[in-house]
């Protein structure tokens, strides 16, 4: 299974020492672009920028082909949504 993930579930996920969960309930987690840039952000939390440094090879990033859709969210939601859509995961994570 595959799953999306906006920047919410990772950033809690990785505070609570739970990330492993997602590699254990699913194939891949493919972080979009915009997420990783806020999970990297100065004021994010120190594990999450350091997990989001250097995500595990089954945490991928990944730029959605259309990052236009849902003008009215937020950057994450946004591609968290329309990386979703593309890639027809089968779970979009989204807080």
């Amino acid at each position: 299974m595959i799953v999306v993930a906006d920047t919410g579930p990772v950033n809690y996920l990785v505070l609570s020492g739970q990330i492993d969960l997602a590699r254990v309930l699913y194939i891949a987690l493919l972080i979009p672009s915009a997420v990783h840039r806020e999970l990297l952000h100065p004021r994010a939390p120190a594990t999450v920028r350091h997990w989001a440094a250097a995500p595990p090879v089954w945490a991928e990033v990944r730029r959605p082909q259309d990052a236009a859709r849902f003008p009215e969210l937020g950057a994450g939601e946004r591609e968290a949504i329309s990386l979703a859509l593309e890639t027809k995961a089968d779970f979009l994570l989204i807080a």
